[in-house]
């Protein structure tokens, strides 16, 4: 229970920062947007009609058609995020910042709706419209899910040109990648650490003082060249960025022949790291 209201606040205040995106960086510069907030904005500069009220229409719409795409829990979410974003979009309707500078306002909104999306997107909710296609290509293609909803969502900007022009339509796109990179920070990088793979002759010596030094685990994997068919102990290590020098360093002094492979990861749970259950 304690979880989901956690949750629940946290879709709200994504829900908050990406109304804040559309109202102050988007709508102000006659600026596109994808997926349905896009198609919102456009009917926006055609008729004026409210954002909120046509955003909530249109993802209810696509909630009902793609509700089976989604488990109970990310539906629920869903529910609470479109109803929180489509009543902040009408409540801050009016909110301004005087700023003239285009590309400025363009990056801003991007970080703004990346944020948003992102939040929303890492407690298992979506703002329906086209992040359920983004889930259902994530789910049956293995698509990231930021890139498939830039896929969808610039399907939609580009259907904007005819209202908001070429200069505004580039401008939008820029927008849309800044807001992509940030989302795919928010949902997978906040945790970064570094995985290493370690293949040497002296494994017993390098996890030893792995283990002393560092104080950090060592998993062990069998292995053997495949030329030489001679077995190898490969060690495998999770550490920060901080602690990449110091690794080096313990491998150095006690192999210099050492074969070391560092891969970035995105989030890491575990002993040592952050509880599974968070």
């Amino acid at each position: 229970m304690k979880k989901t209201f956690k949750d629940v606040l946290i879709i709200m205040v994504g829900a908050f920062i990406f109304a804040l995106a559309v109202n102050l960086f988007v709508i102000p510069n006659q600026l596109g947007e994808g997926g349905v907030t896009g198609i919102t904005i456009i009917l926006y500069y055609l008729f004026s009609w409210s954002p909120g009220l046509v955003n909530l229409i249109l993802n209810a719409i696509l909630l009902i058609v793609g509700y089976k795409f989604l488990d109970k829990t990310t539906t629920i979410y869903t529910i609470v995020a479109v109803l929180f974003n489509s009543l902040f979009l009408h409540l801050t309707k009016n909110w301004y910042i005087p700023s003239d500078e285009l590309m400025i306002n363009a990056i801003f909104g991007g970080v703004f709706a990346g944020v948003g999306i992102g939040m929303i997107i890492r407690v298992g909710g979506t703002t329906a419209g086209t992040t359920i296609l983004a889930r259902i290509t994530n789910k049956y293609l293995d698509w990231n899910i930021s890139y498939g909803l830039l896929f969808f969502d610039l399907i939609v900007a580009f259907s904007s040109y005819f209202i908001i022009g070429a200069e505004s339509l580039m401008l939008t796109i820029a927008m849309l990648y800044v807001g992509t990179k940030v989302m795919d920070f928010i949902i997978e990088g906040v945790n970064p650490k570094k995985a290493v793979t370690i293949i040497s002759t002296e494994p017993d010596k390098i996890a030893e003082q792995v283990n002393v030094q560092m104080d950090r685990g060592v998993t062990v994997y069998s292995g053997h060249g495949y030329y030489t068919k001679e077995p190898k102990q490969i060690l495998y290590i999770v550490i920060s960025k901080q602690e990449v020098s110091a690794l080096k360093k313990i491998v150095r002094s006690t192999d210099k022949d050492a074969f070391i492979t560092i891969h970035d990861v995105r989030d890491v749970f575990g002993e040592g790291f952050i509880d599974i259950t968070k």
